[in-house]
């Protein structure tokens, strides 16, 4: 574990007739870098200030971008980039240091310089969130700022985890591109690299699929939607519904943009096409892919769903490795989500295609049925360079070394993957499902599914415990999961994140992170940040 040096307090702005904005401030930093140290004096950031880039780097582009967006957003213009210059005597200076790690980095803050080192860009941009925070969130609302006094620091930091993620569910609830593109940005302020993005489900198809066009002319719609909590699916006449259709998709160009949008931001997408289970979306545009091959419709109520693909049909493999071969031009990842959780089999014990393909592979069990079809789309994955993930249900299945458990129902199904050699994430209900209540005071909350989920909780999620060192290795890293069943708009979501979502990137981030007060004294420098972006959030949860 890494030695943590640090001088934290909290933050106060002095904004003088000047225009100067000073922080008094000691450095309050989210997540919490490994090692700081306050040294004499101040950097004085104006319009005028040079940034010089003493290396070169395909991505340093996206690096570039970035500080100019910031200072812009300070000054009203972006301050100079000199990707060229070897001046780096004054200004911001970018620095090659093979030696740090892919996505760690230094800032010295000195009176002339502030000097940001990395081994790769995606380093230097991380750094360059720290700075904002160092740069604090007066200087973002200010007006007609000319300079920014930003405390002399050293900061060495790198990250514990490498696969730092957060879930948006657009099945549920379609959320428009701009919207998508806000969770990216709170995604990068705290230095969360792996945006998984389910895109299918009963309730909605969301991904245009050119050879299959009905998946978004039919699977995209629902006629009405269920309003208050769902009565697991036994709804009459009196069920409240809100009745008008809800729809959505993205087209292909819209995927790109936002993948696109996402790699500036250091951020990979991980799209997810539900496999066997959570398919009736899918079922109603193409009814052949069911067992019963009925006349099937989108799902209105968020309960789970017994109608699912049927494996005993090999229209239904030729189906998906169609949809699969379009979803991997679309996005760079290694990774492919194909859920695999909660999936019944009850039409799969009465359907001939499935005992037949049971008979014919020698399977005794419906879950060994499951198995075989995650087997087959594995395979087909891997053919096209992509390793496969799915919910720790695909452990009940059966699974090869080569796919990555992400455990959901506690974090047993992380453990058992770790200790069996298969990679894992963990995203474990009890501390990451952000569409949990976030205080026991639900008549002051927004409806949310259920449970509680405080931020102290979230604060004190360990993803190693129950593992030695080396089954510790197998752990990729942990993620935030957003489900929108009760979440149907981009500022409820915002509000459903924060500040958990500083919780979790510091679980993630700081591997000798400290105490859950130490936390707190610097959250209300962060949830400043929050008000300057215009964020909805929660505040000061435990005072509540």
């Amino acid at each position: 574990m890494k030695r943590i040096s640090l001088i934290i307090a909290a933050c106060a702005f002095i904004t003088g007739c000047t225009g100067t904005i000073v922080s008094d401030k000691a450095v309050s930093v989210i997540p919490q870098p490994a090692s700081i140290e306050m040294t004499e004096g101040s950097f004085r950031l104006t319009a005028g200030t040079q940034a010089n880039f003493l290396y070169e780097a395909p991505e340093l582009e996206y690096v570039a971008e970035t500080l100019e967006d910031m200072t812009e957003d300070i000054f009203g213009k972006g301050i100079k980039m000199n990707l060229s210059s070897l001046d780096a005597s004054k200004g911001i200076n970018f620095i090659l240091d093979e030696e740090l790690p892919a996505e760690g980095y230094k800032i010295e803050v000195a009176e002339k310089t502030i000097d940001i080192a990395s081994s790769t860009a995606a380093g230097a941009f991380y750094a360059l969130q720290t700075l904002r925070q160092l740069i604090g969130a007066e200087a973002f609302t200010a007006e007609k700022v000319k300079a920014v006094e930003i405390p002399a620091v050293k900061i060495e930091d790198s990250p514990l985890l490498g696969y730092r993620g957060t879930m948006l569910d657009v099945g549920r609830y379609f959320f428009p591109v701009e919207d998508v593109k806000k969770v990216l940005d709170i995604m990068a302020m705290h230095k969360m690299n792996t945006f998984h993005w389910h895109l299918t489900e009963d309730q909605g198809w969301r991904i245009q699929i050119d050879k299959y066009p009905r998946l978004t002319e039919v699977g995209s719609i629902r006629k009405r939607t269920i309003i208050g909590k769902d009565p697991n699916g036994e709804y009459d006449e009196n069920t409240p519904f809100d009745t008008i259709p809800h729809g959505g998709f993205y087209t292909k160009e819209q995927i790109r943009e936002v993948v696109d949008y996402a790699a500036a931001r250091f951020i990979t997408v991980i799209p997810e096409i539900e496999f066997p289970g959570h398919s009736l979306a899918a079922l109603a545009s193409y009814p052949y892919l069911g067992c019963t091959g009925e006349q099937y419709e989108v799902r209105q109520s968020w309960d789970i769903e017994d109608r699912v693909f049927c494996p005993g049909k090999e229209t239904t493999f030729e189906f998906l490795e169609d949809v699969l071969s379009e979803v991997v031009e679309l996005f760079p990842s290694e990774y492919i989500h194909i859920g695999g959780d909660e999936c019944p089999t009850k039409y799969w014990q009465k359907c001939p295609h499935c005992a037949k393909r049971m008979k014919e592979e020698g399977l005794k069990t419906f879950r060994q049925l499951q198995g075989y079809g995650i087997a087959r789309v594995e395979k087909f994955l891997a053919k096209h360079g992509k390793h496969l993930i799915g919910w720790d249900e695909i452990l009940e299945a059966g699974v090869t070394p080569n796919s990555i458990v992400m455990s959901w129902r506690g974090t047993e199904g992380g453990v058992k993957a770790a200790k069996q050699g298969n990679r894992a994430i963990m995203a474990p209900s009890t501390y990451c499902y952000f569409d949990y209540y976030q205080s026991k005071d639900r008549e002051n909350e927004p409806l949310a599914w259920g449970g509680f989920l405080p931020l102290e909780k979230v604060y004190s999620f360990n993803p190693f415990e129950g593992l030695s060192e080396t089954e510790a290795d197998y752990i990729l890293g942990v993620q935030a999961n957003l489900w929108t069943e009760y979440i149907p708009n981009i500022k409820q979501a915002e509000y459903m994140l924060l500040p958990r979502l500083a919780a979790l990137c510091e679980v993630a981030w700081t591997a000798g992170r400290g105490s859950y007060g130490d936390f707190l004294t610097r959250l209300p420098a962060m949830e400043e940040m929050y008000d300057a972006c215009d964020y909805n959030h929660r505040s000061n949860i435990e005072k509540r």
